[in-house]
């Protein structure tokens, strides 16, 4: 069993790679708007079929992804400003069945567009697969954990290093004195929004060529990226990357060493426990949101 070792750990790098991008979804929103967008699973689904959807149309696939995030973008534009901005001011759990709301309609939609049948990407750069460390990664896992990588590295730029990602730390820090000096909390949470459908969608392009692409996909990666997020204290994005490679590694060390179906359950007890013993996470470290 001890040879699997090598296996399960490229397995689970290569799917908490996604999850973290998912988890980085809900840490974006949740740190500009204190809301836990439980529609933030939907945004992988519709990236990867409409992807799909643009390929079969003729387009390449640099072309396809590209028009797929910029079209989930707007989508995620669209759920901030006609469901969740007419909300602000609402109980907190208004908002997250507000979202579940639009988590199931956009399954709806997508099972009557795309039914229900799986649909598959080609890989980015196909070829023969890497071997390391006795373990086998595919090219595709390579682009998913380099991408997952990029993308906080991206973002720790943007926040850290330009006028606009301050203003989104502004908000996040205190709405109050942010309105004081002009910048406008409803313009940053409908970026928070469309920034977060972008890495939703790009984390569900870059998995489908592994896993495929089905109307329903969405739920399970919504609900591992919001462990993922929960893990890392949902205040800190590098902590939610981190946590979704830690959900990653033990979905696929439970399916290598036990039953394979008891893989989920483990990774909510996981949860229950966090909740339970740290309650702001065990990879928190940063400030809690201040309102």
């Amino acid at each position: 069993m001890l040879a699997l070792l090598p296996q399960l750990v490229l397995t689970g790098l290569t799917v908490g790679s996604i999850y973290a991008l998912v988890a980085l979804g809900f840490v974006v929103i949740y740190n500009v708007t204190g809301i836990l967008n439980f529609a933030q699973g939907e945004f992988p689904m519709l990236g990867a079929l409409l992807c799909a959807s643009l390929l079969a149309g003729g387009l390449s696939v640099p072309l396809a992804a590209v028009a797929a995030v910029a079209a989930v973008c707007v989508l995620g534009a669209l759920v901030e400003r006609l469901a969740v901005e007419p909300a602000y001011g609402s109980h907190p759990l208004t908002l997250i069945i507000i979202t579940f709301g639009v988590s199931m309609a956009f399954r709806g939609l997508a099972l009557m567009v795309w039914g229900a049948d799986p649909y598959t990407l080609p890989e980015f750069t196909p070829g023969a697969p890497l071997v390391l460390l006795s373990g086998v990664l595919t090219r595709q896992a390579v682009w998913a954990i380099g991408l997952s990588l990029a993308v906080v590295a991206a973002l720790f730029l943007f926040f850290a290093c330009t006028v606009p990602g301050a203003a989104v730390r502004a908000c996040a820090d205190n709405p109050f004195a942010s309105r004081l000096v002009g910048i406008s909390p409803r313009r940053t949470s409908l970026f928070a929004f469309t920034l977060s459908a972008g890495l939703g969608a790009v984390a569900g392009i870059v998995i489908a060529p592994i896993t495929g692409a089905t109307y329903d996909m969405g739920l399970g990666l919504g609900l591992k990226g919001f462990v993922a997020a929960v893990i890392g204290g949902l205040t800190n994005a590098p902590a939610a990357v981190v946590g979704g490679y830690l959900v990653g590694l033990i979905e696929a060390l439970a399916t290598g060493f036990l039953t394979p179906g008891y893989s989920g359950a483990i990774t909510f007890l996981v949860l229950l426990l966090v909740l339970f013993l740290q309650r702001e996470g065990l990879l928190h470290g940063a400030q809690r949101r201040r309102a």
